[in-house]
């Protein structure tokens, strides 16, 4: 089979009506190393490529995302704290678009039924339309 693990999936695809950044982007804590003395955790790091884990949480206007489909976690590999861009919106959230977003499927038992869930990651986030220009 072609599809390994992980695979590319366009923004579009994964977000069809858009996605808005709830909040910033933040550390992932790392819960299988130890505390440090002051009680923090260190940041998980990428197991390939050993670059510090960031994320996000992102609302997915899509309106037939289930309830627990809307707010969605994105994760990027990167060196440094991944920037956000500016909200000209005029609400609240954040319209973000996601560069070189990838997909896994994996099965979320901890609720009392199975269900499909998906991780993502990406290589960045910009303003809708920003990747297209980029790209360019």
């Amino acid at each position: 089979m072609a599809i390994k693990q992980r695979f590319q999936i366009e923004h579009s695809v994964a977000f069809p009506k858009g996605a808005f950044l709830r909040g910033g982007v933040e550390p992932v804590a790392d819960f299988q190393a130890e505390k440090r003395p002051d009680g923090t955790r260190p940041q998980q790091r990428d197991k390939e490529t050993a670059l510090p884990l960031w994320q996000c949480v992102v609302i997915d206007a899509d309106d037939d995302a289930g309830k627990k489909d809307i707010g969605v976690t994105v994760k990027f590999a990167a060196a440094h704290q991944p920037v956000p861009p500016a909200n000209k919106s005029g609400f609240p959230w954040t319209p973000v678009e996601f560069v070189g977003l990838t997909a896994l499927p994996y099965i979320d038992d901890g609720g009392t039924r199975p269900r499909i869930a998906w991780s993502f990651r990406a290589e960045r986030l910009v303003a809708p339309g920003e990747a297209d220009k980029a790209a360019a």
